[in-house]
C-alpha cells in the first residue's frame, strides 16, 4: 500500500507540473526554469535535513554528479531539443519506453534484478495505456527521426540514473535526493548562465509563484517520494510513474483549464492502473519464489 501511494503521489505532483510550468514559462525561458526548480528544491530538501538533522556520512561528488547528469541534466537537454520539432503526444509517448529501458538495463546495472515475463507484459501494458491516451492526437502527429532519438536518449539516460540510484539503497531516501538535487542545481545553473540572456527577462507575480510550487512541491518534495519508491519497490517499479504523469497532467488540466477529457483517456487510466497492479504483483510472486528456492536450499 505504501508503494501505491508514493507512486500515485509522484504521478500527481510530476503530473500537476505541467500547469504550473505553462505560468512559469510566460516570464522565464525553459532552461531558467529548469535551473530554478532544481534551485528551490535543493534548497527545501536541505532545510528539511536541518530541521530533521540527518547528515550525510560520506558525499560521493563522482557518483552523484554522473546520477544527476543522467537523470536530470541530459534528459532535459535533450527532451527540450526533441520537443521543438514533434507534437507533444509523440514525445509523451517516446518517454513511456521509459519502463521499458528501465527493465531492460536493469540486470545490466543491478546483479539482484531479473527480467520476468510478467514484468515484461506489465510494462508492456502500461506502454499501450500510454498510446491510448495519446491516440487522438497521435492520428495527426507529424515527427522527425533524430527529435525523437534526442528523446528516446534522454529516456535512457533517466532510466540508467534510476537504476544507479539503487546503489544508495542504505542511504536516507531524504538525503539522496538533497544530494542529487544538490549537483543537478550546479548543472543546469551553469549551463544556464552560460547560455542564457536575463537581460529581457520580466518576473511576473503569477509566474514567480508558479516557479516557486514547482521546486517545493514538483521538484524538492515528489524528488524525495521518488527516491524512496526506488528504495521500498526497485527502480522498474518507480519508472512506473511516467505512466501516471501524462495522465494525470490531463486530468488536472480538465479539473483547473477546462480541457475536454476524452473517452480514451478514461480507457487508458484503467490499462495503465491495470499495468501498475500486475507489476507489483509479479515483484511479489517473483519475491515469494525467491524465498522459496533460498529455503529449499538452506534445507
Amino acid at each position: 500500500m505504501r508503494s501505491y501511494m508514493y507512486l500515485l503521489g509522484i504521478g500527481l505532483l510530476w503530473g500537476s507540473q505541467f500547469i504550473f510550468m505553462h505560468q512559469a514559462l510566460i516570464a522565464f525561458p525553459p532552461l531558467v526554469v529548469a535551473a530554478s526548480r532544481a534551485l528551490c528544491g535543493f534548497a527545501t530538501l536541505v532545510l528539511v535535513c536541518r530541521i530533521l538533522g540527518l547528515k550525510s556520512e560520506k558525499f560521493n561528488w563522482p557518483l552523484y554528479m554522473s546520477i544527476a547528469l543522467l537523470d536530470a541534466t541530459l534528459p532535459f537537454v535533450l527532451v527540450a531539443w526533441g520537443q521543438q520539432y514533434v507534437d507533444s503526444a509523440v514525445a509523451a509517448v517516446t518517454m513511456g519506453t521509459i519502463p521499458f529501458m528501465t527493465l531492460l538495463l536493469a540486470p545490466l546495472v543491478l546483479k539482484s534484478e531479473r527480467i520476468s515475463l510478467w514484468g515484461m507484459i506489465s510494462v508492456a501494458l502500461g506502454f499501450v495505456g500510454i498510446v491510448v491516451l495519446f491516440a487522438p492526437q497521435l492520428a495527426a502527429a507529424s515527427s522527425l527521426l533524430w527529435p525523437i532519438l534526442a528523446i528516446l536518449l534522454g529516456a535512457a539516460c533517466f532510466a540508467l540514473g534510476m537504476l544507479m540510484i539503487k546503489r544508495f539503497a542504505t542511504e536516507a531516501p531524504l538525503l539522496v535526493a538533497r544530494n542529487i538535487l544538490t549537483c543537478a542545481a550546479i548543472q543546469l545553473s551553469v549551463l544556464a548562465l552560460a547560455s542564457q540572456d536575463f537581460s529581457g527577462i520580466v518576473p511576473e507575480t503569477s509566474a514567480v509563484l508558479s516557479l516557486l510550487t514547482l521546486g517545493v512541491f514538483c521538484t524538492g518534495l515528489v524528488y524525495f517520494l521518488f527516491m524512496a519508491l526506488i528504495q521500498l519497490s526497485g527502480p522498474t517499479f518507480a519508472s512506473f510513474s511516467n505512466y501516471l504523469v501524462p495522465l494525470f497532467g490531463m486530468l488536472l488540466g480538465a479539473l483547473w483549464l477546462n480541457e475536454q477529457i476524452s473517452h480514451t483517456t478514461l480507457i487508458a487510466l484503467v490499462i495503465i492502473l491495470g499495468s501498475v497492479a500486475l507489476n507489483q504483483w509479479a515483484n511479489q510472486r517473483d519475491k515469494k519464489r525467491i524465498r522459496m528456492e533460498d529455503a529449499c536450499q538452506a534445507s
